[in-house]
């Protein structure tokens, strides 16, 4: 019964254990960080539409082209301004949304999926 109390900490096995889960949590936040830091600079371009002069008078393609260009300052380039932007107009105001679906791969047949949605309304003056 004495050996009992002489243990102390943990076996080689734990301490596996314990390497092991921190790995594979650190190896999640490596793959999910990239994705919000995107979808952070996406919907900063997005908020930034509203403080653009005249934006509600513009056509689809020309805001497309704004986006566009803020995209490539922002350096995102996995999403597509094409498919992925709506504009959409009804009594005086302008609905902008963003919203696309990212695919990242975590190991072996696992992928992390993330929808991102991102939506402002511009009303005319």
């Amino acid at each position: 019964m004495t050996n009992l109390h002489k243990q102390k900490g943990m076996t080689a096995v734990g301490w596996l254990l314990v390497l092991g889960l921190i790995a594979f949590f650190t190896l999640i936040v490596l793959r999910l960080a990239p994705m919000y830091l995107e979808y952070s600079k996406v919907e900063s371009v997005v908020d930034s539409l509203k403080d653009e002069p005249g934006i509600a008078s513009q056509s689809r393609a020309q805001i497309l082209k704004l986006v566009q260009k803020r995209f490539d300052v922002n350096d995102v380039r996995t999403v597509d301004p094409r498919t992925a932007l709506k504009v959409s107009r009804d009594k005086g105001v302008t609905t902008v949304r963003v919203e696309y679906e990212r695919r990242e791969h975590l190991m072996a047949n696992i992928d992390v999926v993330g929808t991102f949605d991102k939506e402002i309304r511009i009303v005319a003056n």
